[in-house]
């Protein structure tokens, strides 16, 4: 029995006891009201003779009341335990559906619970797949790159085994020469004596002078033989070191990528609209003018829309007055004093940019120890170009390919790639000192610390000081290669077929000479003269001063081949 059922059947008794208790009170106050008068009765119909029928109507009207409220208790019982079992009836109903409804619930949190498990393990199981196809796509990569090597280190070892087999060869082929040289040699000896026999007895010369004519005559053949000999290993040498510093040079630049800018003196600056144009120009121009006083750069406003131009020479004052015209224009506030407080902005953050430049470009490059003063140089080659390469990227890429040389002819790279880095150090200063960039650049890292050998190395690389060590010819090489590769540099199509023909008549214009002919992108000159009025020695000076004339007159960038031509034909005719 629950705890409902025994509260309903509690809650039953208690009203029918209540009833019962109800109904005894009544009763036992009916009889107290029947009960004789103790009051002694007189005579016969008196009092007390005269309530006695009175009492037992009372005593049965109690029974009566007392039956009656047994039976309305009873029918309260009744109704109550009906009602109780009713509700005992509905909450084993209640019950029942909660207790379906909580199976039903249970399932379905099983089944959840079995599908949440059920995707988790799938889960699982598709990491674990994945995982495993990774370690088989790693296995199969390291099974191939296994491969590869096996297959290099085969090829290796048959080129091994070729080598091996020629020098082989050689070697027997040098004990054959040795062999038949020694033969050669006793076959001499016996034929120098029979000659000195026999010039002995035709000339009629002593032994001692015909063994002074026979040791001449040798010397004079082993001489000949002797400089055969030179000048063939002489051209085997000369060949092999070409083919040497050939292979270093291509391993080099190989092994360096940069990207290119192109020159230019001018500045674009784009503007929200055409009305800036007048805003910047001011009243009567004093805008324009205080503006170029004050930045040094020339401000180009025409028909262009919405830009404006900026020229300089000075690639850093033109970098300075552009972005002091973009801060100006931004700020919308343009007049002469607020122009000169907007330029000392700019100047400072532009000489920041330059010196984040160069210590960017010097970790680049491995170099650490550098005076201020250089650094400060370096970072204004930022804003330097030549030929539209940028100076300050040419220099990290001669560094590069220095030092890639100078691992390939194993020397020590660190000196050779601060010679090749600091070479145009002197283009920073070109426009405020007198010289080439090569001697003021050498001039100013003596002056700041550096080495003779980096000083020599800055000085020589165009040659206006003959190199007297290995890191000025490599600087020479490295410098070379960087600015002459394919891409590297680029001029004008105008200004590139005016110098083509320049050198064209500089050859034409010296006597004796025939054809001209620029090749190779104006990077060699091929003069052909006429036998009969050159001679050798005439060709070598004519191509000496053609030469010397083209480094005179023209810029251009690498270096110009001269090859002078002088070929003699001779033709007959069989009939």
């Amino acid at each position: 029995m629950t705890a409902v059922e025994m509260a309903l059947l509690g809650g039953i008794g208690v009203l029918a006891l209540a009833m019962l208790l109800g109904a005894v009170g009544v009763t036992r106050a009916v009889r107290a009201n029947a009960r004789p008068d103790p009051t002694p009765t007189g005579a016969v119909g008196g009092p007390g003779a005269a309530a006695v029928p009175g009492q037992a109507d009372g005593v049965v009207a109690a029974d009566i009341a007392v039956s009656a409220a047994r039976a309305a208790a009873q029918r309260v019982l009744d109704t109550a335990r009906v009602e109780a079992q009713r509700a005992l009836d509905t909450a084993r109903a209640e019950a029942d559906t909660i207790r379906e409804r909580a199976f039903r619930q249970a399932e379905q949190d099983a089944e959840q619970a079995r599908q949440s498990a059920r995707r988790s393990a799938e889960r699982e199981l598709a990491q674990v797949t994945d995982a495993a196809r990774e370690q088989l796509a790693e296995v199969e990569r390291r099974s191939e790159r296994l491969e590869r090597r096996e297959s290099l280190n085969a090829e290796e070892a048959e080129r091994l085994a070729q080598r091996d087999r020629r020098l082989t060869v050689a070697e027997d082929e040098f004990a054959a020469r040795d062999a038949d040289l020694t033969r050669q040699g006793a076959e001499l000896v016996d034929a120098r004596a029979r000659v000195g026999q026999e010039l002995a007895r035709v000339a009629g010369l002593s032994v001692d002078q015909a063994r002074a004519e026979l040791v001449a005559s040798i010397e004079a053949q082993a001489r000949r033989d002797a400089a055969v000999s030179a000048r063939q290993i002489e051209a085997l040498a000369r060949d092999e070191a070409e083919s040497r510093a050939r292979a270093v040079v291509v391993e080099a630049i190989q092994r360096v990528a940069s990207e290119q800018t192109a020159e230019s003196v001018v500045s674009v600056l784009p503007l929200p609209g055409d009305d800036m144009k007048g805003r910047i120009i001011g009243r009567e121009g004093r805008n324009i003018r205080a503006f170029e006083s004050v930045t040094g750069v020339n401000l180009i406003i025409d028909d262009t829309p919405e830009a404006v131009l900026l020229s300089c020479f000075d690639p850093v004052r033109r970098e300075v007055g552009r972005l002091t015209l973009e801060k100006l224009v931004l700020d919308g506030r343009i007049h002469p004093h607020r122009i000169e407080e907007v330029y000392v902005a700019a100047q400072q953050e532009v000489e920041v940019l330059c010196r984040r430049a160069a210590e960017d470009a010097l970790l680049e490059v491995g170099i650490g120890d550098i005076h201020p003063e250089l650094v400060k140089l370096l970072g204004r080659l930022r804003y330097r170009t030549s030929y539209g390469q940028n100076v300050l990227k040419h220099l990290v890429e001669s560094a590069h390919i220095a030092g890639v040389m100078a691992a390939e002819l194993r020397l020590a790279p660190k000196l050779i790639k601060r010679c090749a880095f600091l070479h145009d150090i002197g283009k920073a200063l070109t426009h405020e000192a007198e010289g080439s960039h090569a001697i003021v650049g050498a001039e100013v890292a003596r002056r700041f610390g550096e080495s003779e050998e980096v000083a020599h190395a800055i000085e020589a690389h165009h040659n206006e000081v003959a190199p007297r060590t290995v890191e000025a010819v490599l600087t020479q090489a490295s410098d070379s290669c960087s600015g002459g590769r394919p891409g590297a540099r680029r001029e004008s199509l105008e200004a590139y077929v005016q110098r083509l023909e320049r050198i064209e008549e500089i050859a034409a214009g010296k006597p004796g000479v025939e054809k001209v002919f620029a090749m190779q992108a104006g990077r060699e000159i091929r003069v052909m003269v006429r036998p009969d009025e050159v001679d050798e020695l005439t060709s070598s000076m004519l191509a000496r001063d053609v030469a010397k004339q083209i480094e005179e007159e023209l810029t251009y960038p690498g270096q110009i081949r001269v090859t002078v031509v002088r070929e003699s034909r001779v033709t007959e005719i069989a009939r």
